[in-house]
């Protein structure tokens, strides 16, 4: 009788979870994020870090001044609470999501024809209702590899509602996947939550 809880508002993650059986409870962090580095590993595993340990306090908290879910004998753990975040990195410089369809087509048209690599990073804090008991922070890379776009194929996608929310400003689970030569690593990595590894770390965790 664990909750699970999903730091984020993606749908994208929250139905690959469910996917592997897991249907989270949606608390999106508000933190305002930050950012001491410019390595993209590095970078998401901060942020994951930030937004998971943003919801674990509130709910401690909230349990604490309500005085419910203390923990007794028969209940070693509460809740599990995920936090991730996704970056897009060229040359080892990240992309975030497009603010307008012209970054998007500025960004498109860098990633087209080559390689680029996708970083996820996933924090996952185990509580007992009162407090944090367990807390791990990892990153899963993958490397992705674009064909080669014409001006009028980069026009097309970028000018689409599609890359507007998502980080390179692509979907691979959507329309883009026409320009996908290949993978090599995690294809859910890409689309936003290695779930496989995030099932595995939480069963060493438990």
């Amino acid at each position: 009788m664990i909750r699970f809880i999903l730091a984020s508002a993606s749908p994208r993650r929250s139905e690959l979870l469910k996917q592997i059986g897991i249907d989270p409870e949606i608390m999106p962090s508000d933190i305002e994020e930050k950012i001491i580095s410019r390595d993209p590993e590095e970078v998401v595993k901060s942020l994951s870090r930030q937004k998971a340990a943003d919801i674990a306090s509130k709910i401690c908290r909230a349990n604490r001044d309500s005085g419910d879910d203390i923990p007794n004998s028969s209940e070693k753990y509460h809740s599990i609470v995920l936090g991730a975040d996704t970056v897009v990195s060229v040359d080892g410089q990240i992309m975030g999501k497009p603010h307008s369809h012209e970054e998007a087509n500025a960004m498109i048209s860098r990633l087209q024809g080559r390689a680029h690599q996708v970083f996820t990073g996933v924090t996952i804090i185990v509580t007992d209702g009162q407090k944090i008991v367990d807390i791990e922070t990892f990153a899963v890379k993958t490397d992705v590899y674009v064909y080669t776009m014409s001006e009028h194929e980069i026009k097309s996608y970028a000018d689409s509602e599609e890359p507007m929310d998502k980080a390179g400003a692509y979907g691979i689970q959507g329309y883009f996947a026409r320009y996908i030569q290949g993978i090599n690593g995690d294809y859910n990595n890409v689309v936003g939550l290695p779930v496989s590894e995030v099932y595995h770390r939480i069963k060493h965790l438990l």
